[in-house]
């Protein structure tokens, strides 16, 4: 079972939790975002806030290669059905690198980003929510 999907089925994911698991260059891609986030406090904070707005479970994991897994998440926002696809890519040391995140249908994704940019308040700058012109 990968790391991520370990910790946020036990329950208890918190942002100390995450950092363990990340590499201090970690990249991470989401739909509900306009820019990549990088840094391993900054997507900790992130992946930690994100286990409390939602709730399901994985339904699939497919280890793709020594240092790539594809996770599968089915689950709900607010009551309304949110699905996932994680696609992970780990270093040497088995610290995540890079994850990319994708979410359906755009409706239930509205109410996530709606919910993170409000669990995450100024910490995530304006700048990565919308198109600034």
């Amino acid at each position: 079972m990968h790391a991520i999907r370990k910790l946020r089925e036990s329950g208890h994911a918190t942002t100390a939790d995450y950092e363990t698991m990340l590499a201090e260059n970690v990249v991470f891609h989401s739909p509900v975002l306009i820019r990549t986030i990088e840094g391993r406090a900054a997507v900790a904070q992130i992946f930690a806030a994100s286990t409390t707005l939602r709730e399901g479970a994985y339904t699939g994991e497919w280890k793709l290669d020594d240092r790539r897994t594809l996770l599968r998440w089915k689950g709900q926002i607010q009551g309304h059905e949110l699905e996932s696809f994680d696609f992970i890519e780990e270093n040497d040391e088995g610290l995540i690198v890079d994850r990319t995140v994708a979410f359906r249908p755009m409706p239930a994704a509205k109410l996530f980003r709606d919910a993170m940019r409000a669990a995450l308040g100024s910490s995530v700058p304006d700048d990565f929510w919308e198109y600034i012109n």
